[in-house]
């Protein structure tokens, strides 16, 4: 089954293989600006296979300035049991620092929203570090709201294997 895709911003376009290093290169960007510079272990086979693998369960957008890929988001659905509908959960936006405010940023996430109207999902969601001051205003800016009644929680390294041991 072929999903709808609405007609994108013309500096958007979904991520091709072609564009998997370029996109490595990105999310290693983005881990530095995050302060985390050293935390990237994904591979180019990796990204290769989980975005253009048989069974996609990730998606990419990439945002173009001057014929060379200067921007991304890398979302996957979630499901809202209340609604009873598929959502977009942004994993990450990201635009190179030489590209910043030449609305890339906001061009990525209107085609996403796009995407979501045009498939009938109910929700657009992400995370925002809470010090990342600017994203917070930008993503203030087109109507986002923090849902500061909720709080993130997550299992990681040797937690998630200690919580993922079998039943004794």
């Amino acid at each position: 089954m072929t999903l709808p895709m609405p007609e994108l911003h013309p500096a958007i376009r979904p991520a091709t293989e072609a564009d998997v290093p370029a996109l490595i290169g990105l999310i290693k960007e983005l881990a530095a600006y995050e302060r985390e510079p050293d935390a990237v272990k994904i591979t180019e086979e990796q990204l290769t296979a989980l975005l253009f693998g048989p069974d996609p369960r990730v998606y990419a957008l990439v945002a173009e300035d001057q014929q060379r890929v200067a921007g991304m988001a890398i979302y996957f659905l979630n499901f809202s049991t209340w609604e009873g509908k598929l959502g977009i959960y942004l994993e990450d936006l990201y635009v190179s620092p030489e590209s910043r405010g030449s609305g890339l940023g906001k061009a990525l996430l209107q085609s996403l929203a796009a995407i979501a109207v045009a498939r009938d999902y109910g929700r657009f969601e992400w995370a925002v570090l809470d010090w990342n001051q600017p994203a917070l205003d930008f993503y203030r800016s087109l109507g986002a709201v923090p849902m500061e009644e909720w709080t993130v929680h997550r299992l990681a390294g040797d937690a998630l294997a200690q919580a993922g041991k079998p039943y004794a």
